[in-house]
């Protein structure tokens, strides 16, 4: 008997990606054969992203493009973008199923019913499926992953939805309210991650910070934190690293530190979320802190790790934003002294109370000012990392690739930065007692070396020696 073929394309977060894992267990299960995107299925799947104007043109385009290359599959938009344009996609010729949040468990018992129905033509328009996940009551969506793709590192969803109502984003509304994991799912799905041979867990999530806040049990909120989370993960045998994604500010407390400075599993490499370095842009982005808190928050991070890489995203041409505003933020941008930033022109999202702001930022000068940025960025970034120049660094390898006629094994320190090491020089240290035994192995990928940092091989490569 011949498998169904079923083939997936991602747009947006880690959060996406491991949806879309957990989305092709769930087929794999069912006994269908999970294909490229470029090749022949039954069934493609689109898993969609909003956060900005451009992902819901990037979403579209996919879902037209896979109309349009395969006419007779099955074509399924799904995830974010059809959360809050429910309408819009069903009526899209190119969607036979709309899946919203919070319904992807249940997408392999949707599309065999829709090809059950499309076998006896009674299928006419795009089914939907879509709920309400605007209620405090819903609850945390369960998913499993077995399998992340790669065998060194596996990003895992343990929270969703979100709070906060900043006046420029979407995310709240195309995600819902908060919504955390049980901690037993959580260590389920890493110890069976761990026997699968990954070494780094990414523990992620939509509104990460607030997990365990919406549990509550006989009427008593539960004291299960983020912090309870990264402690049974770390006893799970077989994880050598504990990394986290994007966290809001008012986490970084000494109480939430402390006990991550003596955890050897946790990476010191925190996300901050920032958005704006002037206080007026922040109010008006109905952010809950000021540049002094924040500031504040890197200072705690700095006393109790030696070198903590601190990223950030920050919105370029918010509403009303002056250059005054802008150069205020440049300026403490630059006292951060962030090891890494991601810089976004500030995108109009339908809905949100920053869509009717006055006072919009020309897209000339949103690019102006991101260029800016862009040039700050770079800088401190090697800034950063030059500091690990002549220093002993801990590197768990991924991939093989080539640099001008040379063979390099690359992968990330604790801290994120992206090391590569000549292959060469793997196989001439194979005695050396700081190489696994694994390493006498061909493909090294999965593999922890230490070695002393000896420059800079590209842009964003520094180059690591075997002594």
């Amino acid at each position: 008997m011949v498998k169904k073929r079923v083939a997936f394309f991602t747009l947006g977060c880690k959060v996406n990606s491991y949806e879309t894992d957990a989305m092709q267990k769930l087929f794999k299960d069912a006994g269908y054969e999970i294909v490229a995107f470029c090749e022949e299925a039954e069934v493609y799947i689109i898993n969609t992203c909003t956060v900005t104007n451009i992902a819901d043109r990037k979403s579209r385009q996919m879902l037209h493009r896979a109309r349009k290359l395969h006419p007779l599959a099955v074509i399924v938009a799904v995830g974010c973008y059809v959360q809050v344009a429910q309408k819009a996609v069903a009526a899209d010729f190119a969607v036979d199923i709309v899946v919203g949040n919070n319904k992807k468990a249940e997408i392999v018992t949707i599309v065999e019913s829709y090809q059950k129905e499309q076998s006896l033509s009674l299928t006419e328009k795009a089914k939907a499926y879509i709920k309400d996940i605007s209620l405090q009551s819903e609850k945390y969506e369960s998913l499993f992953i077995s399998d992340a793709g790669e065998r060194t590192r596996a990003s895992i969803k343990i929270q969703d939805g979100c709070n906060q109502f900043c006046s420029y984003c979407i995310i709240p509304y195309a995600r819902g309210r908060i919504r955390s994991r049980d901690l037993s799912d959580i260590v389920k799905e890493v110890t069976g991650l761990a026997l699968a041979g990954y070494q780094e867990i990414v523990l992620t999530g939509i509104h990460l910070s607030s997990y365990g806040m919406d549990f509550v049990k006989n009427g008593e909120k539960q004291e299960v934190l983020l912090g309870n989370v990264i402690e049974e993960v770390s006893k799970i045998e077989g994880i050598k690293r504990i990394r986290l994604g994007s966290l809001e500010p008012n986490i970084i407390t000494e109480e939430f530190i402390k006990p991550l400075v003596d955890n050897e599993k946790f990476c010191p490499h925190f996300h901050l979320s920032l958005q704006s370095g002037c206080n007026e842009t922040l109010k008006r982005m109905n952010r809950h802190y000021t540049t002094e808190e924040y500031l504040e928050k890197c200072k705690l991070l700095r006393k109790y790790f030696s070198l903590p890489a601190i990223t950030t995203d920050v919105i370029v041409g918010f509403p009303g934003e002056t250059q005054e505003e802008f150069e205020l933020s440049y300026n403490f941008l630059k006292q951060a002294a962030f090891s890494q930033m991601h810089i976004f022109p500030y995108s109009k999202r339908h809905g949100t109370k920053a869509e009717h702001m006055i006072n919009q930022v020309s897209e000339e000068t949103k690019k102006r000012r991101s260029e800016a940025l862009l040039a700050l960025e770079q800088e401190m970034r090697h800034k950063y990392q030059d500091q690990f120049i002549g220093k002993k660094q801990q590197v768990l390898l991924e991939e093989k690739i080539e640099w001008n006629g040379s063979s390099y094994w690359v992968g990330h320190t604790m801290r994120y930065i992206k090391i590569a090491l000549i292959s060469s020089n793997i196989d001439s240290n194979m005695t050396s007692s700081i190489i696994t035994a694994a390493s006498k192995q061909e493909n090294r990928s999965n593999q922890l070396i230490t070695g002393t940092v000896t420059g800079r091989l590209g842009e964003d490569l520094l180059l690591i020696n075997i002594e």
